[in-house]
């Protein structure tokens, strides 16, 4: 097992220098060693559009607010924290799994977009991604909230990493329901919050949501969609889905993140097991035996 952390400081520095006629060559330069995470492109990836779909920062980023973030991330040791919980994350992982090859990662932490009003303000300066097996793109502004939670931010894309890679759950974007998706969010909140308590869960979820029965019950309704383009609404919100031009059910901003805590807990309270343990169930038997601990059915039940 290997952790490479890409050395994303200076790189953003210059990105924050550069006139506009350069900054695409600037952005390329810092996603080159992500592009594998898009073997499944055909060609090479556009990786300026990468960066603006991770809510990277973009050209019109005040340089000096771009320097002070850079800043604040090399004062709390970012890199150095997320690479240490990664390595421990991996140990735990490996622990409950044995039979299973941790990942290689190579890892990028990215500032996102002060002027984007939703990344900012909706989903409080956090885009992350570890779906594809070896490779976790964090973009982050370095809010006291964000610094307090760097290592628990890694961790819940660790687990996702190491769910998706080989031998363990296939995400088939043909048939992967919106279950699944919601089971692996609860599951990577659980896992981090099995290490850092409360710091482990999502912090753009309101505890209303968490709390909320409507809420999961809407959730479990949707449990039997498929197609990754209407995954949004269910699993991150109404708000999330109609920036991307999807449609709205009817949830708050985090929903399925606060529904898949709950159907994992239960899950986990059944079974006795911790969700490392957990990291390669199917989420039909997770689902299976949650629900009705939940006193919940699936639509079609």
């Amino acid at each position: 097992m290997t952790i490479s952390i890409i050395e994303s400081g200076a790189a953003m520095r210059r990105m924050a220098e550069c006139g506009k006629e350069t900054w695409g060559a600037a952005v390329e330069d810092l996603w080159a060693p992500m592009a594998g995470m898009y073997h499944f492109v055909p060609g090479d990836p556009d990786l300026v559009a990468v960066h603006a779909q991770n809510f990277g920062f973009g050209p019109d980023a005040p340089t000096g607010t771009v320097h002070q973030a850079v800043d604040s991330l090399e004062q709390a040791d970012a890199w150095g924290r997320i690479e240490g919980a990664l390595t421990e994350g991996l140990d735990r992982l490996a622990a409950a799994n044995p039979t299973m090859t941790m990942p290689d990662l190579t890892v990028l932490l990215v500032l996102g977009d002060p002027l984007n009003k939703h990344f900012m303000e909706e989903i409080r300066g956090l885009s992350a991604f570890g779906g594809i097996s070896g490779y976790i793109a964090l973009t982050v502004w370095p809010t006291d909230e964000i610094l307090e939670r760097l290592e628990a931010i890694a961790l819940h894309e660790l687990h996702h990493n190491v769910r998706y890679s080989p031998g363990g759950v296939v995400w088939d974007p043909g048939t992967v329901t919106v279950g699944e998706h919601v089971v692996s969010e609860g599951l990577a909140d659980s896992f981090a919050a099995e290490t850092y308590g409360g710091r482990g869960y999502a912090h753009f979820v309101s505890e209303e949501t968490r709390r909320d029965d409507g809420v999961l019950a809407r959730v479990v309704e949707g449990l039997d969609v498929t197609g990754m383009q209407n995954f949004g609404a269910w699993v991150l919100g109404d708000s999330t889905a109609e920036l991307f031009g999807g449609t709205p059910v009817g949830l708050p901003t985090g929903a399925g993140y606060a529904a898949g805590v709950r159907i994992v807990d239960a899950y986990l309270a059944e079974t006795g097991g911790s969700a490392a343990d957990a990291a390669t169930v199917p989420s039909a038997d997770i689902l299976a035996v949650a629900l009705p601990r939940l006193g919940m059915h699936r639509s079609d039940e």
